[in-house]
């Protein structure tokens, strides 16, 4: 693992763990393993900084490993789900109905009746969907749990991905809120909060802070007038983790300060109602890493390239395919020797007949042998389950909490 990450990160452990002993236990290679005490240790972080009225929900797209979403149940205060099957796996995991929000722009009508009949929070997303969860209210004899997502009116810069403002296809407009909370009351519908998600993968913590921030003034002027004030508001998450060379970590004390300042006043304006912090890739995603094996070792017009069993199909976001304008690489390591220092510089590649498999370009590494482990960390989000798994027909990494 990249020293500066394990610098900045003192609670992550796979620093000292024997990368040969993970392989035993997970019987070949390629796998993913993610660190139970890592995960624990962000989330007590977490709980100590933030105010005594903020609600943690683990978004499960992040990374759905059954183990994962299971430990994480006894450890957050709820769950964001994006599809039935994530749904499923909240509700299997012993989660209350009531701790879990399903978004998403794109719900079948078979979606949408599952999530009425368990009893969930349905987060409306457009005109059309709140009428079909009206029908099929009338049709199952429930009345649905419905939030409203809000395409917010401001843009954020500074994040990896923006989810809102302007056109975009997640969440209703501001100005067709007014007509659609109308149109909510007349029907037999109980509102049960709001959603705003205005980005994802930020690490400057004034953006955050000013998001968070408007977030909160938006949702108290929606609620101004409503004969039923909402049970939550879903604040998003967006907080970032470092990748590359030159990026520092969130700045979460002063994020958490903030809070401290904004939230007493959205409580006030709407008393009894529970604010929501909706994070997914900053608790799992420095937890986790990706391992494969040097199968070859070659030289070609002057240039080492290292074969790996692995690629690509398995971890698409180290590949570079999953959003980066400039490649750049992932902390790499050769797990079996990563106290050696650096004798040759080369490329790290997978096992595809493509030349976008790529999981290190020209870095230092120990000279390097057939055999050996290559590690890949910040690996423990949008790894397997954001990848093309079946391209090429390659076998499926291993998964593996430890």
């Amino acid at each position: 693992m990249s020293r500066t990450l394990i610098e900045q990160n003192p609670d992550l452990r796979f620093a000292d763990i024997d990368v040969r002993q993970l392989a035993h236990r997970a019987g070949r290679t390629p796998f993913f393993a993610y660190d139970r005490s890592a995960i624990d240790a962000r989330i007590r972080k977490l709980r100590a900084m933030l105010p005594s009225g903020m609600h943690l929900h683990y978004s499960i797209k992040a990374n759905p490993m059954p183990a994962v979403v299971h430990y994480l149940a006894t450890r957050v205060d709820g769950f964001d789900v994006a599809s039935a099957a994530e749904m499923a796996l909240a509700l299997n995991a012993g989660t209350a109905p009531t701790e879990i929000g399903f978004a998403g722009p794109g719900k079948s009508r078979d979606d949408l009746r599952r999530a009425v009949a368990s009893g969930i929070n349905i987060h409306a997303e457009s005109a059309t969907q709140l009428r079909l969860l009206t029908a099929l209210g009338w049709e199952l004899g429930v009345q649905p749990n419905v939030a409203i997502r809000v395409n917010p009116d401001f843009h954020v810069g500074h994040s990896g991905m923006r989810m809102g403002g302007g056109a975009a296809p997640f969440g209703v407009d501001v100005d067709q809120m007014p007509a659609l909370l109308r149109e909510l009351e007349t029907r037999e519908i109980a509102l049960a909060g709001f959603h705003v998600f205005w980005g994802s993968q930020c690490l400057h913590a004034p953006t955050v802070i000013q998001a968070q921030r408007q977030s909160a003034e938006l949702i108290a002027q929606l609620s101004d007038g409503l004969r039923t004030l909402p049970r939550f508001v879903n604040l998003g998450g967006g907080f970032g983790i470092p990748y590359f060379p030159g990026e520092a970590p969130l700045d979460l004390e002063a994020v958490c300060e903030a809070m401290h300042e904004w939230l007493p006043p959205l409580h006030e304006k709407l008393p009894g109602t529970k604010a929501i912090l909706e994070l997914g890739r900053y608790l799992v995603g420095e937890a986790g890493i990706y391992v494969c094996r040097v199968i070859d070792h070659k030289v070609s017009a002057g240039r080492t390239f290292l074969i790996t069993d692995g690629g690509l199909h398995h971890h698409l976001a180290a590949s570079g395919n999953f959003g980066q304008v400039l490649r750049r690489n992932f902390p790499v390591v050769l797990g079996n020797r990563p106290d050696d220092a650096p004798r040759q510089r080369c490329h790290v590649v997978g096992c595809l007949c493509t030349p976008l498999d790529r999981l290190a370009d020209d870095v230092e590494l120990p000279e390097a042998h057939i055999g050996d482990f290559v590690v890949v960390s910040q690996s423990g989000a949008y790894g397997r389950s954001a990848s093309p798994i079946h391209f090429l027909s390659h076998p499926e990494p291993v998964e593996m909490l430890v």
